[in-house]
């Protein structure tokens, strides 16, 4: 298993980073992670650039400093802040049709054990009206994962993020954008690793800092994503 580390110099960089991945294993047939934490946006889904209140919700976006983006997993929009984690696994696939439901559950039993190893007690499932709304979601305190997945010929992406910490900005920006969208949302479903530890720990003090702590949770899921001894590829 190949482990993707660091993220590239900017937004458009970073996502053709996950992009060259997907077909590295569509080529090799070698399964890949990737657990970082993306420039500060607003990433969209397809769902919402379909919505009359798009443009609108973008504005919203801009004007409170995430660009916004459209993602091509996922259902809703959904806030990176800089200390967010995002990860991905790509798998090679023959048939496109099976195996989805499994991916599934491999990813969310991984990232809650991660999480557990951190001292996080997650549940499956999600808060009504939560950001980004589905049914492959972790919760602790308010939804802190949501998970999606991309299947086309030769790769699987099961996908997801993370909220670390910053709940409370994440809120800020989602309900004028939801509002925008017409999705229905409470901002106090929005969970984070720091507010169900209750002191912002990260399975140690936070006084580090909110990128310290972020590279513990992205490494803590990478190990259980990828297994013991993945090579390992640092972007810097």
């Amino acid at each position: 298993m190949r482990a993707v580390r660091g993220r590239a110099e900017d937004i458009e960089a970073d996502r053709a980073v996950t992009r060259r991945l997907v077909a590295d294993v569509r080529e090799t047939g070698e399964g890949a992670v990737r657990a970082w934490t993306p420039h500060r946006q607003v990433a969209f889904g397809r769902r919402d650039a379909r919505s009359e209140g798009y443009e609108a919700a973008r504005a919203v976006a801009s004007e409170h400093g995430y660009p916004p983006y459209e993602r091509d997993t996922g259902g809703r929009a959904v806030v990176y802040t800089g200390a967010t984690v995002a990860f991905v696994r790509a798998e090679p696939v023959e048939d496109t049709r099976e195996g989805i439901d499994a991916r599934y559950e491999a990813l969310l039993a991984d990232v809650e054990r991660a999480l557990a190893g951190l001292g996080v007690p997650v549940e499956r499932g999600e808060p009504p009206e939560s950001f980004c709304p589905g049914t492959h979601s972790l919760q602790a305190s308010g939804k802190i994962v949501g998970a999606a997945q991309r299947v086309q010929q030769g790769a699987a992406l099961a996908a997801g993020i993370c909220l670390v910490r910053d709940h409370e900005a994440v809120a800020d920006v989602l309900e004028p954008v939801y509002e925008a969208l017409d999705v229905p949302f409470d901002p106090s479903t929005v969970g984070s690793v720091a507010r169900a530890l209750g002191d912002g720990r990260t399975g140690e003090s936070d006084r580090s800092g909110g990128e310290v702590a972020s590279e513990r949770v992205c490494r803590a899921i990478e190990r259980e994503l990828a297994g013991p001894d993945p090579t390992v590829e640092r972007l810097r």
